[in-house]
Order: structure tokens, then sequence, then C-alpha cells
């Protein structure tokens, strides 16, 4: 399987020709060539899934890790090296599935989304080095590699969020994004650090007398680790820079969202997972709280938003929390015996990718339909975009949790893992199950059924460019008829709609698994019956709520807990109080005094040092005039002064 690295290297090469080549190269030239390497990239993911798997499993039952590419790239010592490669395990195999394939549809989207945008070429460019970061990171064959293919992930994200340069929020977003996953990185490479000093190696796997000796290390290295990962996968409080990042083309919200950017932290813990159950499983289970308190505090926050596609930011933090959740409730490997939240884990982490992509491609065709991201300017659009209006329905009924698409089936095995846990870890994440239903219908609803908004016509040459995403309506688009979107564009809906709809009858367990052995996944029908009859009782309440015009029963809801929704309208202050800590506290106490004493103190003292040397050279300046007769002078008189001091002595 020697072929598999031109997965990686494939979108790597396309990066180099697209940004080196730049404006030189036309925007459709740069449009087929970004496209046609993804969907290369994709035919040879599916080509490594069916050998891999198809090859079957080993003497011991499970499928075994290859490295069909594997070389030292930099040696430390004699024993302590950092490798690059590619290794080929169940997880990763399948997390190139889940790449190439959201990358091939984001890629092939952005066709018709992004036609006529300034920059288009650089846009292509970004998405290449994106994609190639994130099949970097799951193919990386020690934590070393990982860090660094991590990093790669972080710029690109940093560039693509900052697409739109001259738009201050965009701008300011990038860099909200690139400065928060940076602290929290600092955790994950002082793990990173502890973890090689103390086990001599980067693997994920070294020998379990070496773990054994480092005893109480590996537990602080691992949840250091962690940190990195709650920074990239956005758990509270490190979750402020995802919302933000919906600065960025809509087109690119859905590739952080649904391929490895805010899922890599889930994909460090299950990479991870040997260890975090045998030697620091306190370590994971506060990761579950985490994702626990993360996944209910965004729900919360996702039902009371405007912006379409804040609320499906929202939800993505959402759905992570579920993910750590799944991962943190483990008790063992074993999905018979307490692993089953692993199998759940990445089992929602493969069917949350397809809908939750397709959520916010979905949005995008909205917008680009109705040059606004408000809910206030949509309405009725399910008569003007039918395609969009079906393949977005699909994506919500997966998310709420409704048999027979796919997000049912993963979630409730999420569900029946937390109960099996802990009964009040069950009932929280139930109720976040219904608050998922609950917006998610609320913004379904808003958008499509509700009474819809007069639409009238205007002249194609006062239409502004569809392609942009502009935060609110151009003043001559407001009354346009809005269209569906071009085939480029609904093409990857279709197909991501139809992946959602036959995802959950995949047997996840027979290939991902927490011990590596088969696992038949089949539905706990109390925990099932339980969340769908929860997940139909909340679409009905947000109808109910929404329906009509003037949604009047929403309006009274909302001013008798007026408290409540103004602060989760206002995502609880969070950012306020980092920017009350940064501005107020650090700043103006310890940035603004380190300051003083730098520029006073220290700046003072080496200017002094200079004034001294200044003067001093100014003092004995004339001792190198230049004049040989002077220099004579001085040389025989230290001569004739030296012979008269040893004739005294």
């Amino acid at each position: 399987m020697e072929y598999t690295i031109l997965i990686l290297v494939l979108p790597f090469l396309s990066f180099l020709l697209l940004g080196l080549g730049g404006k030189s190269l036309r925007p459709r030239v740069a449009g087929i060539v970004g496209t046609s390497v993804p969907a290369v990239v994709a035919v040879l993911s599916y080509v490594t899934t069916f050998d891999y798997f198809g090859a079957g499993r080993g003497a011991d039952g499970k499928f075994p890790a290859l490295m069909p590419f594997d070389m030292t790239w930099l040696p430390l010592n004699e024993t302590l090296h950092v490798g690059m490669g590619v290794l080929l395990d169940p997880i990763s195999v399948m997390m190139l599935v889940v790449i190439s394939t959201v990358s091939f549809m984001v890629h092939l989207y952005s066709l018709g989304y992004m036609k006529g945008e300034k920059g288009f070429q650089r846009y292509y460019a970004f998405l290449s080095l994106f994609t190639a970061s994130m099949i970097g990171l799951v193919v990386a064959t020690n934590i070393f590699q990982m860090y660094l293919f991590w990093e790669l992930v972080g710029v690109s994200s940093y560039l693509l969020i900052g697409f739109y340069y001259t738009k201050p929020a965009a701008v300011a977003a990038s860099k909200k994004a690139f400065v928060v996953t940076r602290f929290a990185d600092l955790g994950f490479l002082a793990g990173i650090l502890i973890y090689g000093y103390y086990t001599g190696t980067f693997s994920f796997t070294p020998p379990l007398h070496v773990l054994a000796a480092a005893g109480g290390m590996i537990p602080l290295a691992l949840g250091l680790m962690f940190v990195g990962g709650a920074g990239k996968s956005a758990l509270f409080p490190l979750h402020i820079w995802l919302p933000d990042a919906m600065e960025g083309p809509t087109p690119v919200s859905a590739l952080i969202h649904a391929a490895t950017m805010v899922v890599a932290g889930v994909y460090l813990v299950a990479r991870m997972f040997p260890l975090f159950i045998g030697f620091a499983p306190e370590v994971l289970h506060w990761a579950g709280y985490a994702g626990a308190f993360t996944s209910l505090f965004a729900a919360v926050v996702a039902c009371v938003q405007t912006d379409i596609k804040r609320v499906l930011a929202f939800s993505t933090i959402s759905q992570i929390g579920f993910m750590i959740v799944a991962l943190g409730v483990c008790t063992s490997g074993d999905p018979h015996a307490g692993g089953l939240g692993y199998v759940a884990s990445m089992f929602h982490l493969f069917t949350h990718a397809m809908f939750k992509a397709l959520l916010f491609l979905c949005a995008g065709a909205i917008i680009h339909a109705v040059h606004s991201n408000e809910m206030k300017d949509m309405g009725g659009l399910w008569r003007f975009m039918p395609v969009t209006h079906i393949t977005f329905l699909i994506a919500c009924l997966a998310i709420a949790g409704i048999p027979p698409f796919s997000g049912f089936f993963s979630k409730d095995e999420i569900l029946a893992a937390c109960f099996g846990f802990s009964p009040v870890m069950g009932t929280v994440m139930l109720f976040t199950a219904g608050l998922t239903a609950f917006y998610m219908f609320r913004l379904y609803y808003n958008v499509f059924l509700k009474p819809a908004r007069t639409f009238g016509a205007v002249p194609q040459a006062m239409t502004p460019n569809a392609a942009s995403d502009a935060a609110t309506p151009h003043a001559a688009s407001r009354g346009a008829f809005p269209r569906e979107a071009p085939a480029s564009m609904t093409v990857p809906l279709i197909f991501l709609a139809a992946v959602t709809c036959v995802a959950g009858f995949i047997p996840f367990g027979a290939f991902v698994s927490g011990n590596g052995e088969m696992y038949h996944i089949h539905p706990d029908m109390k925990v099932a019956v339980a969340s769908v009859c929860v997940a139909v009782a909340a679409i009905a309440v947000a109808i109910v709520l929404y329906k009509g015009e003037k949604q009047t029963p929403a309006d009274r809801l909302a001013a008798r807990l007026k408290g409540l929704y103004r602060a989760a309208y206002g995502r609880f202050y969070v950012d306020e109080v980092y920017q009350f800590v940064t501005h107020r506290i650090i700043f103006n106490c310890i940035s603004t005094p380190a300051a003083w004493f730098d520029r006073h103190v220290v700046d003072g003292f080496m200017n002094l040092l200079a004034r001294i040397t200044h003067a001093a050279g100014n003092r004995i300046k004339g001792l190198q005039s230049g004049a040989v007769q002077q220099y004579s002078v001085v040389f025989l008189s230290g001569a004739l002064a030296l012979i008269i001091i040893l004739l005294l002595i």
C-alpha cells in the first residue's frame, strides 16, 4: 500500500502549484486543479479503505497497524527520534474517508460559491494546504508528527478564516482563532515533551514497562495534551474562537467543522485512548465532564442565536462535546464492558462530519440566495429552493436523532454509553439531545417554513455578487427572488444527503472499536425510544413557538425568561470576561508595569552604559589621531617610563 503516500503528497503539491502560480493562473484552471486533486485523493482513500479492511483481521482478531511509509526525519539521540510517515489503522483509515469526502465536496461546491471572488486562486491554494495538513495529522506515525501537522492545520484555518482580509471582522476572527489555539497548543507541546522525556519515544504505543516506570508523569503528560485538544475542539472555556470563525467563506466553515479541524481533539484522545484508559482513567473522565458541560452550554446558546452560521457553529461545539463525553465515560477498551463510548464517539464523528458539512453547505446556498445570514431576512424558501430545502431537512432530522437517519444510530450509542456510566450523565446528555432537536428545527422553520417575506423582482445588474459572505443583504437585493444554487453547489448537497440517509446502517463496530475487536452495534431500545420521544417533543415545541409570521409565543417566552435569554444571546458573556481579564488585569496590571520597567529600567540602564561608553570614547579618541609623530612620542614616553620603573625596582 505504498501508494498511500500520494494521499498526503498530492494536496501539498496542489498547494505549491496554486500558491506559487498565483494570479498567473486563470481562475478556471485553478478551480479545475484544486478540485481534481481532492477527487483523486478521495478515490485513493476509498481504495485504501477497501484494501485495508478487505485484507481482513489478523490471527489476534484485530486489524493490523501498517506503516507503508516511515522515515527518520529528526534524530535527537541514540534512542529518541522524530519519524515521518503514514500509519494505517482502523481510525486513521476511517478519518481518510471523512477528510477526503468532505474536502472534495467543499472544493466542488466552491466552484459555484466562490465564482467571481477576488483571490479565487489563493482560496484554492489555502484549501489544498488545509486538506494536506488534516491528512498528515490523522496518518501521523508518532505524536510529534501529529503536532507538526496540528500546527499546520492551525495556520491553514488562520489563512482561510481571514480570507476576506479587507474586512476587519474577518481579520480579528482569524487572529482570535490563532491566538486561542496557540495558548492551548502550548499545553499540548509541554505534554509531548514530558511524554518523550519519560518514555524515551514519541510513539503512540511505547512498551508497557516504560509506561509503568514513568509513573505519575504519564497522566500529567496526557492531561496537558488534552488541553491542546480542548483548544482545537473548542471545548469550554476555549470555545470562543469558533463562532467568530464564521467570518470566513461558508465552504471553509464546512471544512473546519466537518473534517478534522475541530474534531482534532477528539481524534487525539481516540489515538491515545489505550494510554488514557490504562494509565490515566481519571483524566479521561474529567475530559468527559468537560465535554458534557460544553455540550449543554453550547446547545443553550444555539437556541437563541439568529445568525444561521452561528447557530451551526454552536451546534458543532455541542456535538464535539457529545464525542468527548462518549470517550470520557469509557471504563475499559472492551466495547462489551465499559468501552461502548469509544465506538459511539468514532461513529458519531463519522456521521456528524457528513450531516454537518451538509448543513453548512446548505447554509451557504441560502446565503447565496438571500444575501444575508440573519433568519429575519428568510422565510418561505422551500418554494424557491427545493433541493436545498430537502437536503437541509434531512440533515436536521439526522442531527436531531430521528430514525432512520445516521445521527440517530450514533447518538443513541452515545446516550447508551452515558447511561451505562452514570444515570446523571445520561440524563444531562438526553436533555442536551432534546435541545439539539429544538434549535435545529427552530432554524429550519424560520428559514424555510415561516410565512415568507415579500420578494420582488430586481434587475440583474443591481444584484450584488452572490458569492460574497455578506453580513447584511445589499439594499438592491432585498426584494430579489431567491434562486436555487447552481449544479456545482447542489450536487454536493445531494451526495451528502444520500450519505446521511444510509451511513447509520454501516456496521461501524465491525471496523472500529476501543480494543480492536469486532463489535456489533445494536440500539438500546429503552434509550432509543426515550431519545426519539424527546426529539419529537422538542421539534413540536419549536414549531409551536415559531409558527406564524409574528412568532408571538416565542416572544412571550423570551420576555418571561428575559435574563436567561439575554445571557444566552450574549454567549453568557464569556468573551467579555476574557476581554476584562486580558485588558483590565493582564494588560493594565501586568503588561503596563512590565512595559514601564522595560522602558525605564532595562532600557535606561543600557542607555546609561551607552552614554558612559560614548563619553569615555570622546575623552580618549585623541589617542588615535593618526599623527605618527604623536604615536612616536607616546611610545617612547611609555618605554622610558617602564625603564625607570624597572630600574627603581
